[in-house]
């Protein structure tokens, strides 16, 4: 008996063949516009992800994200993605298979990362954004679900996904950062989101690099102090804004090194259009790292869960 996974995807469950190519296994995740299976080739038995977008959804957005998945390939902590497939009632991207998200990892570990899993996570999830910054790319959704463990090849690699939302902040013909700009809407998720994206501003590299401060502060503090916020949409996200602009970063670091405050705080000088200083970054959170007498060996916290 067929098993819809979901409403907008008739016919879509666990054995379906898809294009007599895809046999799908299960249902792993939700990104930002579809919905993503486990599935195997039916030639060579391969394990791939499908990424499947209702033809019906508002804002198609799955041939974008596969044109900059293809543009980004190949780079280091970037999925491949294989094929773009339109059908009658949804749209397929065929993507590498990787392993859990961070957001499941932090809920194996409930919800608590320790500092050295955090810092070992912060160094790739810096590389990761550099090198989508570089290809002239903004993520737009920076967030635990959109970071994922490789597969069992190499269990200790993280990978980037889910550019659903990306943009290019370098106009292609001009060579020129796009304008700042307003458009009184929110791009992203409200938990992790910058002032600037939760006010609908135009965002730029600033923005992912501080939501990133964010969800380290999420790892390790378990959650942020604006989660859980009562009332109607707009005015929860407005609430959690004031809270935002309010709240210190060495109040919201308290307990944890203050390289932490200090980086959220050189995310909020940053300018539109200014590059970030990776470099910088890295180095003082591996100063950190050593000072601690840290080791690094790719033992994250969910290595000694059986």
């Amino acid at each position: 008996k067929l098993e819809v996974m979901h409403k907008q995807l008739p016919g879509v469950g666990v054995d379906t063949i898809l294009f007599e190519q895809y046999r799908v296994v299960k249902k792993i995740g939700c990104g930002s516009f579809g919905h993503i299976f486990a599935s195997v080739r039916q030639d060579n038995g391969e394990p791939v992800a499908l990424k499947i977008e209702p033809k019906r959804a508002r804002h198609q957005q799955l041939q974008h994200e596969y044109h900059i998945y293809r543009f980004l390939s190949p780079g280091l902590g970037v999925p491949r993605v294989y094929a773009y497939v339109e059908h009658a009632d949804y749209n397929v991207m065929v993507m590498e298979l990787l392993g859990p998200s961070l957001e499941e990892m932090f809920h194996i570990c409930s919800r608590r990362f320790s500092l050295k899993t955090v810092l070992m996570l912060a160094m790739q999830m810096i590389e990761r954004l550099e090198y989508v910054h570089k290809k002239c790319f903004v993520h737009r959704d920076v967030k635990p679900d959109n970071f994922v463990m490789s597969g069992d090849d190499e269990p200790d690699k993280l990978y980037i996904i889910d550019f659903g939302l990306a943009k290019r902040y370098i106009e292609g013909g001009k060579n020129e950062h796009i304008p700042f700009a307003w458009s009184n809407h929110m791009t992203g998720t409200a938990r992790y989101a910058s002032v600037n994206a939760q006010r609908g501003f135009e965002l730029s590299r600033r923005d992912d690099m501080m939501s990133l401060g964010y969800v380290w502060m999420y790892f390790l503090r378990g959650s942020l102090p604006w989660q859980g916020m009562p009332g109607p949409r707009a005015q929860r996200h407005e609430r959690i804004v004031e809270m935002k602009q309010s709240l210190r970063m060495d109040e919201l670091c308290r307990g944890f090194p203050d390289e932490f405050a200090k980086y959220l705080v050189y995310c909020q000088t940053l300018t539109f259009g200014q590059q970030p200083n990776y470099f910088s970054i890295r180095r003082s959170l591996s100063n950190l790292f050593i000072r601690l007498q840290y080791v690094s060996d790719s033992a994250f916290d969910w290595c000694r869960i059986k």
